[in-house]
Parts: C-alpha cells; structure tokens; sequence
C-alpha cells in the first residue's frame, strides 16, 4: 500500500487529531440497532491503521474488511443483527500487543422512527441562512478551532446567526405559517474566507461550532417537532470544502474527480447538466459538468467509488436518525453521479419509506426537471429513475417575474405562467414540486419589483395556491431586498433586523415592524395561516384558463370544496366575465375572498383591481 500524493500541502497541525493514539477518528460515531438494513460501514482512521489486524469485542463476526491505496484508513462492515450487545470494541492489533480500542455503541432507536413524518404539499418551507437570520449566543461568534472569525462588518464574513438564534425566534416563524424550516448547511465548513454559506462542509458529522452544537441541532428539530413543524437539512453529495480532514488525506486518489489537463488536478464545471439526458451529448462535455469542480475549494465528490456511496448514504441516515429530520433538500442533485444518487435515494426511503427528498434541479423546462423525480416518464424514457420523490419547480421560477414584467401579447405576459403549468403531465407526483420565487441563489423578489407590495402580493398568491409546496426565503415577508448583481451573494443574503442585540430595528415583532413591513409581514402571515387547513390547497385537482386580457384564473378544488384565484397583471381595474368560467363555477352562486372578507355574487362578472390576486372560497 502506498501513499496518496496531496495536491495540497500539510501542516503537522492540519488534521485535528491526537496523534498519540492510532485510533483517531471513527465515523460514524455510533449507530443504531434494528436498522431496516443491518449492513454497517465504519471507518476507522489513524497513522497506518491499516498495517494491523481489526479485531472486534465479543466475538462479533466481521462481514468484510477494506483497506484503500492509503494506509491511515480501514473500512469495517459488520451486519448488526449479528450483535446482541450494546456495546462492543473495536480493538486494533500487532500481534498480541493492542495498540488502540474504540467502544463502539449502538443505540436503541426511537419509538416509531422508521414511519417519521416529511414535508409535503401541507407545508410551507421557510428558508434560512442562518449565519444571517439571528444571533442567539454570541459566545459562539468565533471558535479559537476554526479559522475564519466573526466580522459583521464583512459582508462576505461571518456574522453570528446561529442554532439559538432559531430557536429564540421559532414563535415568529410559527405565527407567520410557515410549516417546515430550511436551514442552508450547519455542518463545519472551515475554510479561510467565505466558510458563512456552508456549501464547503470540512466534517459531515459535526456541527460548525460557529452555530453550536450537535446537540443544539438535534434541539432545534425537536422544538420544531413539538409544533408540529419539520426540519430539512441542507444535503451536499456533490462537493466538500477543500480543508475537509478526508480531502487533506485521501483515502484513495478516486475519492475526489481529477483532471489530467487542470491545474493541480482541478477543471471547473460547465455547468451543463443538461448533458445528463442529452443523447447525443459528447462524452467530454459530460465529464466536465459531472465532474468539474464548482470552485478550487469545492473538491467534486466521486460517488461512482462504492466506499464515498456508502459514506454519504451512512452519512444521511445518521443525521435523519439522530436529529429526527423532517426532510432533505440536496443541493446540485444533477451534477452528481445520477446512477448513484438513484441508490443513495432508494437506501435512505428504502429505510425511511415517508422520508421526503427534494433536489436542486435547477433547469429550465419541464421535461427536464420531471426526468429527476421519481418514476418520471421522461426519465423511463432515458432508461434512468432517480428514486428521488421532489424536485424543485425551476420553470415556474424563472417564468414568474416574467409573466408579471412584460406586455401582453400571445407568448408574453400572463400566458408565461399558463405554459409553465401546461407540461404538469409529465411529473409522476405534481403535488410533491418545490414552488418559489426566490432562494439564497438568486435575486431577490423585492429587488426585481422594487419593493412593490403588489407585486409581492401575487406572487406569494400564486405559489401559496398552486399544486405543489410553497417556500419563501426568510425575509421576503418583511420586503427585504438584495442587488445580486450589483452586491453580489452578500446581498441578497443580509441580516434580519433584529436578529442582533445592537440592531436598531426588530422586525420579528410584529408590534416594532415599520409600515412598509407590516404590510408584507400581514399578508404573508394571512394567507399562509389560510393555507395550513386547505386540503383543496394541497391534494386538490386544478383546472386552469388560458389568460386573457392580462388575467390569469385557475380553480382549486376537490368533492368538498372549489377556490377560484385571480391574477390580474394590468395597471387597471379589470372587469373579467363569468360565463367563461361556467363549468368550473357550476353549482355556485356566490363566494368569499379569503384576504379582504368580501362576500361576491357571482352572476355576470367580477372586477379585479389593479395588479392583485383574488383568493375566492366559492359558495352554493
């Protein structure tokens, strides 16, 4: 066995480990009995580990032993229903001489884990960055074991927002109707610069102490759960950060995509992951986006290698267990490897069979968003099913600022939104699409439309009331706003005001939100409040009409009930006839907006203000 030659070079205190054992880390830490699968991967790393005899405690068999190009790792599977004992240890060995001993415990699961509860289409998701949302204990600001320290006056540094912060504020999420929270990457990323947004994880088992704490985290889940309410973690698969203790020392070359012709074995992506399901794409032009890089400190993860699989698959349902997730949303799903994925999906639900996943499918039509949810058509079609249950609805993102942006004719305006939704056949499960108008990627909603109230209004209106889950970015509902191409990430990712003991503003109380807030904080919290209870919101069929006139109408509705939406995009009062909508209003005499209260008949037409939504609960 050799070793892996490093592209980078090592410190004697690069790697956080003692160096007096030989048993420095072993990951995971501990699992869990009565597994669905029994099958367990551990590895045990320490300074060529792999040059002595595994043995474990009490007789436990040993179902396979794996060593790699690099002698600091051993890859250890045992099937756990062939243990009877919570504890047994895992003894490394020269001869009759033992050099180190791990206690390896496994845990009894939770009552009912296996049949934990996800997100849904009964959900609305809220979006945090939480280096940016508040400040809960600013012990943890900075931590004297990473490098980059807190700086709020750096708009690419560290903050202070944390898991305490979160959790102090959970009564404001709740209220407002949000259902399910969404925190970016609360994993240690320890890189020099830039660490805040947590896409360049350095330890997949720990928390970043910068947040607080595993236990902190299992915490916040567990409020979140006593309100009914769901966490999702950020996953990544694709990409770790450069500083991450297994990238500094490899334990195979194959870990990690190398490029011959980089610089140091690094080529950046493409970035077109249309290649996936492009027959007649060049081989070439699918490496580059699968395998590129996304940044010299985002190494790509080989996920093809059967030891990375295990690991992240282990990895996830480590964290799914222990922190009694509520739901996935993995970041840069089609630039992975998509055969793979399909088994890390399948193995997560094959254990958690109610356990949602939602992928970053960021493309732009529908057959090739659709192709990436499971049981797709589009993807039978290429010989491919992801096993993955969500996906996030891309088109209708792009297609909204549009639709309320241009003129009116037969392919502008209005009739952006009605195409988005005319391709709906082709998703397997169209309830289960992420909908949205902006993320912690893209441009902020209220930058677009210059803060306007109206403009927010039918947005929210239309992603609250279409098929699918609704997730608003934290601080949309208080009309923040952001210049992404102007400030870059930093500002569409600010800090909530209040979120600091030395902010001036806190715009978590209602009672101190300024008037332009309330405004957007009131309407939010109606109409996600409204929401929580409608079943003809979440499982109900839709019939859409073809826009005219700058108005776009759809029906909601079910055996029980029936809610007709209204959009109007003109700068003027629009008087819409009725008889158009004859089939879908059929039995109904009269209706109720559910945002003003106002009772309407519903006889010869209806008048639509100026740029609003109408929400009308229709009546016999």
């Amino acid at each position: 066995m050799k070793k892996i030659p490093l592209i980078f070079a090592l410190s004697a205190a690069s790697i956080a480990f003692s160096q007096s054992k030989i048993i420095e880390k072993v990951e995971p830490a501990f699992w869990w009995k009565d597994m669905k699968n029994p099958e367990l991967q551990i590895l045990v790393y320490g300074k060529d580990v792999a040059h002595n005899d595994i043995v474990l405690s009490d007789n436990i068999p040993v179902k396979d032993i794996q060593k790699v190009e690099n002698p600091n790792y051993v890859f250890v599977t045992v099937n756990t229903n062939e243990i009877n004992v919570p504890q047994f240890t895992i003894n490394i060995k020269k001869g009759k001489k033992n050099l180190g001993s791990y206690h390896y415990e496994l845990k009894s699961r939770n009552p009912g884990s296996a049949d934990r509860g996800s997100f849904s289409s009964k959900d609305v998701m809220y979006l945090i960055m939480p280096d940016r949302f508040a400040n809960g204990d600013e012990k943890n600001d900075s931590s004297r074991d990473l490098t980059e320290k807190a700086d709020r006056t750096l708009p690419n540094g560290r903050h202070g927002g944390d898991l305490k912060g979160i959790i102090n504020n959970l009564d404001y999420i709740q209220n407002l109707g949000a259902t399910a929270v969404w925190l970016t990457p609360v994993n240690e990323d320890n890189e020099k610069v830039y660490s805040y947004h947590g896409y360049a994880q350095t330890d997949l088992y720990k928390i970043d102490a910068r947040y607080g704490t595993n236990d902190d985290y299992k915490n916040l889940s567990r409020e979140l759960n006593k309100r009914n309410m769901k966490l999702v973690m950020d996953y990544v698969t694709n990409h770790w950060g450069i500083s991450h203790w297994m990238i500094r020392d490899l334990p195979s070359k194959d870990w990690i995509h190398w490029f011959a012709d980089g610089e140091k074995g690094f080529k950046r992506s493409n970035y077109k992951t249309t290649t996936q399901f492009d027959p007649n794409a060049s081989e070439i032009d699918k490496k580059y986006a699968l395998n590129g890089w996304f940044d010299t400190t985002m190494p790509d993860i080989n996920q093809k290698n059967p030891l990375v699989l295990k690991y992240l698959t282990q990895n996830a349902i480590w964290w799914i267990e222990y922190a009694e997730l509520g739901g996935f949303r993995v970041d840069t799903y089609p630039y992975n490897d998509k055969e793979a994925m399909a088994k890390w999906a399948k193995a997560i639900t094959d254990e958690y069979p109610k356990f949602n996943i939602v992928g970053e499918t960021w493309l732009y039509t529908s057959g090739q968003i659709s192709a990436w949810q499971k049981d797709s058509k589009t993807g039978e079609a290429a010989g491919y099913n992801s096993n993955l249950p969500s996906v996030m609805d891309f088109m209708l993102f792009a297609d909204m600022p549009k639709a309320l942006q241009e003129k009116e004719s037969w392919n502008t305006g209005m009739i952006k939104l009605y195409d988005s939704f005319t391709s709906d056949f082709l998703y397997p499960d169209i309830n289960n699409l992420l909908v949205f108008f902006e993320n912690h990627d893209t441009e902020r909603w209220n930058e677009i439309f210059n803060a306007d109230p109206k403009a927010y209004r039918m947005g929210l209106t239309l992603i609250s009331t279409v098929r699918g889950i609704p997730q608003i970015y934290y601080g949309s509902e208080i009309g923040m706003r952001g210049d992404k191409n102007k400030g870059g990430d930093a500002d569409i990712r600010r800090d909530f005001p209040g979120g600091w003991k030395s902010d001036q503003q806190n715009a978590f109380n209602p009672a101190t939100q300024t008037p332009e807030q309330k405004e957007f904080f009131d309407f939010t919290q109606k109409i996600l409040n409204w929401r929580k209870n409608k079943e003809v919101i979440h499982t109900g069929k839709t019939k859409n009409y073809v826009p005219q006139d700058g108005v776009f109408t759809y029906f909601r509705y079910n055996e029980k009930e029936s809610v007709m939406v209204m959009l109007n995009n003109n700068d003027k009062d629009q008087q819409v006839d009725l008889k158009r909508f004859e089939e879908s209003l059929q039995g109904f005499s009269k209706g109720k907006e559910v945002m003003s209260g106002k009772e309407w008949l519903l006889q010869n037409s209806i008048v639509i203000p100026a740029r609003s939504s109408l929400i009308i609960e229709l009546k016999k």
